[in-house]
């Protein structure tokens, strides 16, 4: 059978050869009359658009490589999800790295995204103990795009979420229901989105005149056992704490059992000395099939992906574009658990 070519096409339509280019394309102005024949000839012949060919020839790309490093990670995940989605939508396809480490595994990894053409890279920072970037990817050749979940030190187009605005706003709306001893459970002493989510514990607290207490606020492992030994013994050791900021999902979990553990109970109600309320940082689908429900402030992940797609897409047509930091906020969602 003979492959059909861009020509077949273009006869069937009763259009130019051009025409037909700029509609698979997507460029220029033709009409949704224009574009209808040249689809329904697309269908009639079954032509097979060769992207890649087509993108030799004008030395362009619609490649772009994303890096993910931990796929364990619920945020990343999600971001890697809607990033995808987006670009994809977008006419763009994305090519998936998961290097082992950052050094001789990340370097082959950005190294083959080179050989396949890729326009850009949009890299998924995980670690959030550090404030910088891999040497390998700050050295990366390719428009470069970051997403991270805590605030970095480097000059790169970047895309993070308010880690301080999240817990400020979690902190407020449980002081305006009443909760004037509240803790705050989980993370690593040097886990950055700790550190500024604590900032904006501690602020909201000072706003409203409560003492801050260092004791309130344990530091301990990503387990839930570790989560919910720390939320025991501290409601055993002060019977006036009501409220609970847990870290993640494992210390929102690991919190549940130490809730009952202490002889005590998760809900809203301040009145009720028995009661904990609980509020987390992202939406936990999984825990909610389960009674009650928990509120939470949500990660913008999905927007955190469009925006980096977004951002990638802007540069790779303005690549004198300077570099941009996109910060963006959570937003409260009230459920039963606080």
């Amino acid at each position: 059978m003979k492959k059909v070519s861009i020509i077949d096409v273009a006869k069937q339509a009763g259009v130019s050869v051009s025409t037909v280019s700029l509609v698979l394309r997507q460029k220029g102005k033709i009409s949704d009359a224009t574009i209808s024949k040249v689809r329904a000839a697309i269908d009639a012949l079954g032509y097979v658009h060769n992207v890649a060919a087509a993108n030799l020839r004008s030395n362009t790309s619609n490649l772009i490589g994303l890096i993910l490093r931990d796929f364990s990670d619920s945020f990343s995940i999600k971001v890697m999800a809607s990033i995808v989605q987006y670009l994809e939508q977008e006419g763009y396809m994305v090519f998936l790295g998961q290097p082992a480490d950052e050094d001789e595994h990340l370097e082959r990894c950005l190294l083959s995204f080179q050989q396949q053409g890729v326009a850009g890279v949009i890299y998924l920072a995980s670690d959030p103990t550090t404030k910088h970037l891999p040497e390998k990817i700050r050295q990366c050749p390719l428009p470069l795009v970051v997403v991270s979940q805590s605030l970095m030190e480097e000059n790169c187009n970047l895309v993070m979420r308010d880690n301080r605005q999240a817990a400020s706003l979690a902190t407020r709306y449980l002081i305006e229901r009443g909760h004037r001893s509240i803790a705050y459970i989980g993370g690593d002493e040097n886990d950055r989105i700790r550190q500024q989510r604590l900032a904006g514990f501690y602020g909201a607290l000072k706003q409203y005149g409560l003492v801050m207490r260092d004791e309130s606020t344990p530091a301990c492992s990503g387990g839930t056992h570790a989560a919910g030994s720390a939320a025991r013994q501290l409601l055993e050791s002060n019977n006036n704490i009501t409220a609970l900021l847990c870290h993640s999902p494992d210390a929102m979990i690991g919190c549940i059992s130490g809730i009952h553990q202490a002889g005590r109970t998760v809900g809203k109600d301040v009145f009720l000395a028995q009661q904990v309320a609980l509020v987390g940082f992202e939406d936990m689908l999984h825990v909610n099939l389960t009674s009650p429900s928990f509120t939470y402030v949500s990660s913008a992940s999905e927007e955190n992906g469009r925006q980096a797609g977004s951002l990638m897409i802007r540069k790779l047509k303005d690549p004198e574009l300077q570099f941009q930091r996109i910060t963006l906020s959570g937003e409260l969602v009230i459920r039963e658990s606080a």
